[in-house]
């Protein structure tokens, strides 16, 4: 009896361990299925936007580990974008987009006429006549290396697609990888289902909820200049 019970209770064992590995196996082949194979980047001859992956199909291809995301608007923009049916305000995001402000980067040049200009202030970067772009601080690469890792995928959104545009044509002009950044287009233009509403209309007067934005600021202040 004493065998016989030693038996079963093997038998046991080697069932559950056998029942272990499959579900294993089974979690394993689901992750792999979440992955969806990115197409090459690929210029839809509009602002830069990408013409394989944009704001029509961005939710397939959030969450990934392998990538970071990034949106470059300012929280309240000194552009009067209302003037071509846009919004100064970042009244909503895309779930999973960090905001980094494109003006804080670079200045920025070449809006259209009826915005007027955004931000005049400090940035990391001066981009000249003939496309160069001029670090204004030690620390000026270290910040955008940080925030836009090299070894990762990176998408890249704004408002209307310009800014993102203007983002990907300055990392590729700094030495990043241009098959790793996707311009995704503009947040004004998203109907998916990872909205984040940020515009407040609940109470009397409109407020924006800058508190769900998940924003990267620059201190300026605790950076050095380049002599």
């Amino acid at each position: 009896n004493v065998v016989t019970e030693g038996g079963e209770n093997m038998k046991i064992k080697k069932l559950l361990l056998v029942m272990v590995m499959a579900l294993t196996l089974c979690a394993c082949g689901e992750k792999k299925e979440q992955v969806v194979s990115l197409p090459k980047p690929e210029d839809s001859g509009v602002l830069g936007v990408d013409a394989n992956v944009n704001v029509e199909n961005i939710d397939k291809y959030l969450g990934r580990e392998d990538a970071v995301y990034r949106d470059m608007r300012m929280l309240i923009d000194p552009a009067a974008y209302e003037n071509i049916e846009g919004d100064a305000y970042l009244s909503g995001f895309v779930e999973g987009f960090e905001v980094v402000p494109l003006p804080y980067l670079v200045n920025v040049t070449g809006l259209p006429e009826a915005v007027g200009d955004t931000y005049k202030g400090k940035t990391l970067f001066t981009v000249d006549d003939e496309g160069k772009y001029v670090a204004n601080y030690e620390e000026s690469m270290d910040v955008l290396e940080y925030l836009f890792p090299k070894d990762k995928t990176i998408f890249l959104m704004c408002g209307g697609g310009g800014y993102a545009g203007m983002t990907k044509t300055m990392l590729v002009s700094l030495g990043w990888d241009e098959e790793k950044i996707y311009n995704t287009g503009g947040y004004w233009y998203y109907e998916g289902e990872n909205n984040v509403i940020v515009k407040n209309d609940s109470h009397k007067e409109v407020t924006y909820d800058f508190w769900k934005v998940a924003y990267h600021d620059i201190d300026f202040e605790q950076l050095h200049e380049v002599k």
